[in-house]
């Protein structure tokens, strides 16, 4: 094996996406996984892995230092909000390269709130957004949503009192329409590589059905190259928007790659292999080349012979993909 990588959360739908395109387009990597659980669906795709406690316990990183030293490892790849942000907040204290933005960044989109007060503050529009305890009744339909939240979890629509909630939520209004999600890549230089926006529809807060849309792609780029003139962000992002009419309201970003990344691959959308090419192997990100098409994701089974939960282990277990 020549690089190592250290992939995050590799039984969330990111990071089993992270470890199926490293595997398609850099067979030659050696790939440690951690999770917050032993096992999980992306074992089999890694070459060890590791149990760690969540980010924000204060054992996370010596055991991501510990598990650096012991495999040499070049980079690590983080799936989820958190990690990204602790990861960052603590680049210096790591043996590995880290492709995450700054911590600040981090901060800024790990919380909906911070994030529109940031982004109003640049003029840049994004879903209004108030907190509970400061509601009067602004909107005829809302949402309330965690400000940390994830997916769709926590979410309520048109609640009786939305100013029953504590402020660890947010209250915006409640749009109507198609949701898009845009990936998009920024270079190490602070420049825009490119994008994707797919329209898609979700099941338990992840895509299950998504097609390629680039009715608003010149508009997105314009936001996006806007938004990154003014924070700094690096590698992969996202953004999440709603189609109103003839236009897209944002109302999340994830600072991170996003959880369609092995779908957007296929669509001439790489942004794992630009970050390997950045961060891993220090070469300018191969040229986007969007193609148009759709998605649909279905489960299909890892199965095991003779082998107990308890003794799942890695991609050396004898094991086979029922699909």
């Amino acid at each position: 094996m020549g690089k190592k990588v250290l992939v995050t959360g590799i039984g969330g739908n990111v990071g089993y996406g992270i470890l199926r395109n490293i595997l398609r387009y850099h067979q030659n990597i050696e790939i440690i996984g951690t999770n917050t659980e032993r096992i999980s669906a992306g074992n089999h795709l890694c070459h060890v892995v590791y149990e760690v406690p969540f980010s924000t316990n204060e054992n996370y990183i010596p055991e991501i230092q510990t598990i650096c030293k012991k495999h040499d490892v070049d980079l690590i790849i983080p799936s989820t909000d958190y990690e990204s942000f602790i990861l960052a907040s603590n680049k210096e204290k790591l043996t590995a390269a880290v492709a995450v933005s700054p911590a600040n960044t981090c901060h800024i989109f790990l919380d909906k709130y911070i994030t529109y007060k940031t982004l109003s503050g640049f003029n840049l529009p994004f879903a209004q957004s108030i907190l509970p305890s400061e509601y009067k009744d602004n909107y005829e339909e809302v949402i309330v949503k965690p400000r940390e939240g994830r997916g769709s979890r926590g979410i309520h629509i048109n609640p009786s009192q939305p100013k029953s909630f504590s402020d660890e939520y947010l209250v915006q209004p409640f749009f109507k329409g198609k949701e898009i999600t845009t990936a998009f890549y920024v270079t190490k230089e602070g420049l825009l590589h490119g994008l994707i926006t797919l329209e898609r529809s979700l099941s338990s807060g992840a895509t299950n059905m998504c097609e390629v849309n680039t009715d608003f792609d010149e508009r997105l780029k314009a936001y996006i190259v806007e938004l990154i003139s003014k924070i700094e962000i690096r590698g992969a992002c996202n953004l999440q928007s709603i189609i109103v009419g003839d236009d897209f309201i944002p109302f999340e970003v994830n600072c991170r790659i996003s959880g369609t990344n092995s779908i957007r691959s296929q669509f001439g959308f790489k942004d794992v292999s630009y970050t390997l090419d950045e961060y891993l192997f220090n070469t300018l990100p191969e040229p986007v080349q969007l193609k148009r098409g759709a998605a649909i994701r279905i489960m299909h089974d890892i199965i095991y012979p003779e082998v107990s939960l308890s003794n799942i282990n890695n991609q050396s277990d004898n094991f086979y993909i029922y699909e």
